[in-house]
């Protein structure tokens, strides 16, 4: 159980890291990776809507992402080998 929560933990962080190659090279952002994310700590998120990137908030090591659930909108900072930053945004 453990190896598979560790596993688990790595292929996310894994994908988010490679999120942020994505989205600097202007490829469709990666809704599905962030809303794994948003559920794996505990936030709805079944379905994505959207994912914008905050270029002016993200940082080199540290990109900021808004993502939009079924009429709920998170702000969520992604920083490598850490758990994201999330907020639930006022709609």
């Amino acid at each position: 159980m453990r190896n598979s929560i560790i596993f688990m933990a790595s292929a996310i962080s894994a994908g988010l890291s490679a999120s942020s190659a994505i989205a600097e090279s202007g490829l469709e952002p990666p809704m599905d990776l962030l809303a794994a994310q948003l559920r794996t700590q505990g936030f709805a998120c079944d379905h994505p809507d959207s994912a914008r990137l905050e270029k002016d908030a993200s940082k080199p090591n540290a990109k900021v992402w808004i993502v939009a659930c079924k009429g709920v909108h998170y702000r969520m900072t992604v920083v490598p080998d850490l758990a994201a930053k999330i907020e639930k945004l006022d709609n």
